[in-house]
């Protein structure tokens, strides 16, 4: 099923909207709890890992539910709709900062993270469980996907490269001239919110769904899980989510720290985020003809490995602007394909499920697989913040000891690329290769045929 440019880039606006908030949360929630909303790195790193233990909980339960949705807009178009408004407005309550005691600060703080997650999981996992339905061509849903990503990082180039600016700007709005960067961030969030509700609405009016479950599939959750279980891509997809983005999540956490206390300039992180999004969104477009050439299995590998080493690279760097900004220019470009594969995947999975077990569950694979990765996220976010504070790092301290500074180094380089090449060893034993997508599209194409008469 070919998807005209319309529906490609409408749907891409969706992981825009995504990331317009996402990205504030992942590279400066941990940073605004530590330095602006006055909690312990400890105490911020407990609520980052209570978050993933609250969507081990509410991702599947998306995932099931939307599986089983019923609408005249499909199983996932729903939740664009009517899922955007609540994810703005706890986005906004997430990054504000109450006047309580400290007890009323962690109560605070933790309730809206995990109301916010709450909201991210009925917005985003439907979202992207529709890219799977939208088409059942693997080359067509590698180019979705290319557009979605390419649109994710336009959002995520926006939000690094311009939050800082107008978190400074709207901080100092009706202060005098004086920055209060509580206030900056809370309407810096809000602007945000807008444009992700704007886009969620455009994705929904611009989208279809096409790829319909097996008529004769029961509602039994049980089954769900069992299949899901037995499906080995699958698997190997999680496993890969997981250490990948324990690896981003540690990262992002850690790189406002390291631009902030180690170069000096905190500003410089802002183009260290631009250059590093200007070479995921040029690169982006060589996923789709490397995975036609070479597999997406092998493309991966090869992006995992060349990707890891550059980052590992950066340790090298030290202090040296030009080269920390080049080596993760150079990791980032190498990354990028593998970007849109993990999703493009992830849909084969679901309809490799329906191939071999007669039973179709998208938004479960989909979402267990972003818990999953969300659960990496929050890892790597809490142990960011644990090795800040084993390291007996002291927020806004001018002068820090040694350990400290080398704890943050590690974050940004070191670590996060050992993880990332790992992720190589894992995609070795994914098992779905073109002939069996060729036959697997085959069958399932005679069997819709065959239901509909």
């Amino acid at each position: 099923m070919k998807l005209s440019v319309k529906e490609k880039f409408g749907y891409s606006l969706g992981d825009t909207a995504s990331h317009f908030v996402w990205d504030l949360v992942g590279f400066w929630l941990l940073i605004f709890y530590t330095d602006i909303y006055g909690l312990s790195p400890a105490t911020a790193g407990v609520i980052m890992f209570v978050g993933s233990i609250w969507d081990a909980v509410m991702d599947p339960v998306v995932g099931i539910v939307s599986d089983r949705t019923q609408s005249r807009w499909g199983k996932f178009r729903p939740y664009l709709l009517f899922g955007s408004v609540p994810y703005a407005i706890l986005a906004v309550l997430a990054f504000t900062t109450p006047g309580f005691g400290a007890t009323g600060k962690f109560a605070y703080a933790l309730i809206t993270c995990l109301l916010l997650r709450t909201a991210y999981a009925f917005v985003n996992l439907p979202y992207s469980s529709l890219g799977a339905v939208m088409t059942d061509d693997s080359t067509e849903r590698a180019g979705l996907n290319t557009y979605r990503f390419i649109a994710a990082y336009v959002g995520q180039f926006v939000v690094t490269g311009g939050a800082l600016y107008l978190v400074k700007y709207l901080g100092a709005w009706g202060n005098g001239g004086v920055v209060d960067q509580a206030q900056g961030y809370q309407l810096t969030v809000a602007l945000f919110g807008l444009l992700s509700i704007l886009f969620f609405l455009v994705a929904f009016f611009t989208t279809k769904e096409r790829v319909p479950a097996p008529k004769k599939q029961d509602n039994n959750v049980l089954k769900d899980f069992k299949y899901l279980f037995m499906n080995k891509a699958w698997i190997v997809l999680t496993l890969v989510g997981i250490v990948s983005f324990i690896m981003f999540a540690m990262q992002n956490a850690a790189i406002a720290y390291y631009f902030k206390y180690y170069i000096h300039n905190a500003e410089n992180v802002q183009l260290f985020n631009i250059l590093g999004t200007v070479a995921l969104i040029v690169a982006l477009p060589l996923s789709k003809p490397l995975a036609k050439r070479f597999g997406n299995r092998m493309v991966y590998i090869m992006s995992s490995v060349v990707s890891g080493i550059f980052f590992a690279l950066i340790f090298v760097a030290g202090d040296n602007l030009p080269l920390v900004y080049v080596f993760n220019i150079l990791a980032k470009m190498a990354y990028a394909p593998a970007v849109p594969l993990l999703w493009t995947m992830l849909a084969d999975v679901a309809d490799y499920g329906e191939w071999k077990f007669r039973r179709r569950t998208t938004g479960l694979c989909f979402s267990a697989s972003v818990l999953a990765q969300k659960l990496g996220w929050a890892i790597g976010a809490a142990a960011a913040g644990w090795l800040l504070s084993a390291t007996h790092f002291v927020a806004n301290a001018e002068l820090q000891s040694d350990e400290a500074m080398m704890g943050i180094r590690l974050l940004v380089s070191i670590i996060p690329g050992a993880l990332y090449a790992s992720c190589a060893l894992i995609m070795y034993f994914y098992n779905i290769d073109a002939a069996t997508m060729q036959t697997m599209k085959t069958e399932l194409e005679q069997r819709r045929l065959n239901e509909q008469q």
